[in-house]
């Protein structure tokens, strides 16, 4: 699938963002391929377990900055957010393998999954302010319940990225780890062979309290976010951005 790579081992699928030369960042193909591939996997009973890891160096370094401005999301059927969706409702357990750069989406996605295992010196990151965007993926529920409403603030407010270890210590990773994915894959495994539906059924239990809540409050963010896109700050802040990015 393009640049999303799939492998599959017992019970576990591992799902790759292979785009290791542009830092794994994700193009509107790669987030249809995502949603595609976490569909199959939910009505597939020999899935039990999904991992999802990064090629090269790092993680994903967030949004393809052209692709996002040439094609913005600009409706809930757009790919990411269908993406966004499809990961919120997810029905069977989600494990991260973090290393290297974890990017706006990159870090956004981690609260949805059930497991984290980073490396400590990965670099996350949620530029959204600094973008002239608001937080997305549910993150602004999400981030503050997980660290407080303090450093919630100070680090969507301010944009300054985290390492591994401060994400663990936040509670946003389980484990460091110097493999993520060997580890991952190892917890993985236990999880896939516990009683599928006793599984499914905890996720669910786990999730309830707030489930419906992060929905809605992912319904504001991606309006708020496309309104957002479509200002004059942000095209100003993606200008500044892409300009210290060619001089970089």
């Amino acid at each position: 699938m393009g640049n999303i790579t799939t492998t599959k081992m017992n019970q576990v699928l591992t799902l790759t963002l292979d785009r290791p030369e542009k830092k794994n960042a994700l193009t509107p193909a790669m987030y249809s391929d995502l949603s595609r591939a976490l569909g199959e996997a939910k009505d597939d009973f020999d899935i039990r377990v999904v991992v999802i890891t990064g090629a090269g160096s790092a993680f994903t370094g967030g949004n393809d900055i052209m692709d996002f401005l040439n094609t913005p999301p600009t409706g809930p059927d757009s790919p990411v957010m269908q993406f966004l969706s499809v990961l919120h409702d997810f029905p069977k357990p989600l494990i991260a393998a973090v290393h290297g750069n974890a990017v706006g989406i990159g870090t956004t996605m981690l609260m949805h999954c059930d497991l984290v295992y980073a490396t400590a010196d990965a670099k996350l990151s949620m530029p959204f302010v600094s973008l002239g965007l608001v937080p997305e993926a549910g993150s602004s529920i999400l981030f503050p319940r997980l660290v407080g409403h303090a450093i919630a603030s100070e680090i969507f407010l301010t944009g300054r990225d985290f390492s591994g270890t401060e994400a663990h210590e936040m509670r946003l990773v389980n484990e460091i780890v110097s493999d993520p994915l060997a580890k991952a894959l190892e917890v993985a495994e236990v999880i896939a062979n516990q009683p599928p539906t006793a599984v499914i059924n905890t996720k669910a239990l786990l999730k309830s309290g707030h489930h419906q809540a992060v929905a809605m409050v992912m319904e504001a963010e991606g309006e708020l976010f496309r309104i957002a896109l479509e200002s004059d700050e942000a095209q100003i802040a993606f200008m500044k951005f892409l300009e210290k990015k060619n001089k970089g």
